[in-house]
């Protein structure tokens, strides 16, 4: 795939099968320009003007329309997505984020550290095979899953449940979404109920947990009305899974092409929170960062218009040589900070959680499977929007 020149500025038809936005043309274009046009809008390429318009305050968040470009209106779906803390701005998206830190605590999470180390050794443990694995099937994806279960205080049996609701909801993210939406609103309610049934159980019986403090979230006299409180929680089951399940391939396969890194976070675990940053920024799961243009206003050399949408490309952002020098993976460096959790008045709110869970396994795995390797089959999720292997069998050297 090859950028084309339209009015002296790279162009990507970002729908082709075979586009791929770490590619070299898409560097090779970063170097020529700030930005590409793309049949999506336009494509901010480069760190510092990635940086700026996270932040830029006539832009706003750029996914609320999704439903609307597919033609779902209303319905459960469609209330849902609009009701997400992501899609809020100002004051309403301050109130939410206000109310739901909280149930952020480190201290809380930073307690659950044990059990996510006791879940991978487990997962490891329980590999069909001594020298191999299906890692999503294996360990990405029910670790992904059961993390969610133990921070929602329910038996970790049920993570198939949490995999299987939360990978329909995901449809929704895809071209295919409007011929779904049945199967998709049906994981919805399945889900609702699932809520609810937590939501009650934690009003009878509180704990010192996560469901407890978002159950109890109030700031003087505000607080979560019950349906915030519900369209909160589904959409942290379903963004946590599905965002951790990719991102622990995605690590796979960069450590698997920097394999003296791989050695080091084996002898060095503590290096895994490092290594976590490292990865998201050369190899993010959300590869872009959505926003939409609220008026006309002019950026650099560009007139933006009402309604443009830009897409801030996060890989091409943390691999900038102008900020990050010679393409690089070394998870001893310091480095800026990547924005594969976003950034601004957006930025993730359960970045805390995807960062400790991630930085237990990936030295445990490190320890574990000495010298891996990708074996024929691998299956990958286009290389455009979110991303990550669908099928990702390893081979590797048992430790002894």
């Amino acid at each position: 795939m090859t950028g084309t020149v339209l009015d002296a500025v790279p162009y990507f038809d970002v729908a082709d099968p075979n586009f791929s936005i770490t590619s070299t043309a898409v560097h090779e274009a970063r170097e020529r320009s700030w930005y590409a046009r793309t049949n999506y809008g336009l494509a901010v390429l480069r760190y510092d003007d990635v940086n700026r318009l996270l932040k830029h305050p006539k832009l706003r968040q750029g996914s609320v329309a999704w439903p609307a470009h597919n033609g779902v209106t209303e319905g459960p779906f469609a209330r849902w997505w609009d009701s997400w803390i992501l899609n809020k701005e100002g004051e309403e998206h301050h109130r939410l984020r206000r109310l739901m830190n909280p149930a952020f605590s480190p201290r809380l999470i930073g307690g659950l550290v044990p059990r996510f180390q006791a879940l991978a050794t487990e997962l490891i443990d329980g590999f069909a095979e001594p020298d191999r694995c299906e890692f999503v099937s294996e360990f990405a994806e029910p670790y992904a899953a059961r993390v969610i279960a133990i921070m929602l205080g329910i038996p970790e049996s049920e993570w198939p449940v949490i995999a299987r609701e939360s990978a329909t909801l995901g449809l929704a993210l895809g071209v295919t979404f409007r011929e779904n939406l049945p199967k998709i609103e049906a994981a919805l309610a399945r889900l609702y109920a699932y809520a609810d049934e937590l939501i009650a159980d934690r009003r009878r019986t509180p704990r010192d947990d996560f469901v407890t403090r978002l159950v109890n979230a109030s700031r003087d006299t505000d607080k979560l009305s019950e349906q915030e409180l519900r369209d909160g929680l589904l959409l942290l089951i379903f963004g946590g899974f599905d965002t951790t399940r990719n991102q622990l391939g995605l690590a796979m396969q960069t450590f698997i092409r920097h394999p003296d890194q791989w050695r080091l976070l084996a002898e060095r675990p503590e290096l895994g929170g490092k290594a976590v940053e490292e990865v998201m920024r050369v190899n993010p799961t959300v590869r872009w960062v959505t926003r939409e243009a609220v008026e006309d206003f002019t950026y650099k050399d560009l007139e933006i218009t009402a309604g443009t949408t830009i897409h801030l490309w996060s890989e091409s952002a943390g691999t900038d040589p102008r900020v990050f020098g010679e393409p690089s993976f070394d998870i001893t460096a310091e480095r800026k900070p990547h924005f594969g959790f976003g950034g601004g008045a957006h930025h993730c709110l359960g970045h805390f959680v995807a960062r400790s869970d991630m930085s237990e396994a990936l030295p445990l795995l490190a320890r574990r499977l000495r010298e891996p390797r990708i074996l024929d089959g691998a299956e990958w999720l286009p290389d455009s929007g979110n991303t990550g292997p669908v099928r990702l069998p390893i081979g590797f050297t048992p430790a002894s």
